[in-house]
């Protein structure tokens, strides 16, 4: 007798927990790690049981709404990390850091927060620091980053990006990238005034163009 062939999930408990992922990254991102479970559910249309029939614990919903992002997070530091010219891939983890945090702020929310329990979320913060801090001190010793960096700056720099708020997702991303290159220009040794990415127009600013 041949063994039986395992079960692939019905194609409405995949839509199911698809919905739930959605729901939760959306609501994640406007109100935090904090909202309810059944608010989630809520958003997701389905009933509470069937949230924690797919997620046990927030924590295992938290680790697996961000797990595409917590991938290409690592693979950014690891692009960085394997550049030649430490300043150079210096600044490509944090041009890129940046965009992917400004593409999901529930991300950042994530990344940032000590959420009990979220193994992955903290193992993969835990990677990213040590690599970045590597990285910073390869940088600092080629004389490119300036000599009073700590990685406690980055942290600061994620934050800044977060609090970027605009009406849609591409606007959003192209402040961060113009933020980012102000910010490579700040922690730069011997800044060079490289041109600076298009700046975005943000509803709460002024007139656009350079000042005189």
């Amino acid at each position: 007798m041949t063994e039986p062939l395992p079960h692939a999930p019905r194609s409405d408990a995949r839509e199911n927990r698809e919905r739930i992922l959605d729901a939760a990254r959306a609501l994640f991102s406007a109100e935090g790690l904090d909202v309810p479970m059944r608010e989630i559910a809520r958003r997701a249309g389905v009933g509470p049981a069937t949230l924690y029939r797919h997620f046990p614990a927030k924590r295992t919903l938290v680790a697996d709404a961000f797990a595409d992002q917590l991938h290409a997070c690592r693979a950014i530091v690891d692009e960085g990390c394997a550049d030649l010219d430490p300043w150079r891939g210096l600044c490509l983890v944090i041009e890129r850091i940046c965009e992917l945090h400004a593409r999901d702020r529930g991300f950042t929310e994530a990344f940032l927060s000590a959420f009990p329990g979220v193994t992955d979320v903290d193992a993969g913060r835990a990677y990213t620091v040590r690599a970045v801090a590597a990285l910073a001190q390869r940088a600092k010793e080629a004389g490119r980053l300036r000599s009073d960096f700590v990685l406690d700056d980055l942290i600061l720099v994620l934050m800044a990006n977060k609090g970027i708020h605009t009406a849609s997702t591409a606007t959003r991303v192209m402040a961060s990238r113009r933020f980012a290159g102000l910010v490579i220009q700040a922690f730069e040794a011997c800044p060079q005034h490289a041109p600076l990415p298009p700046a975005a127009r943000l509803a709460s600013a002024g007139p656009q163009g350079p000042t005189r």
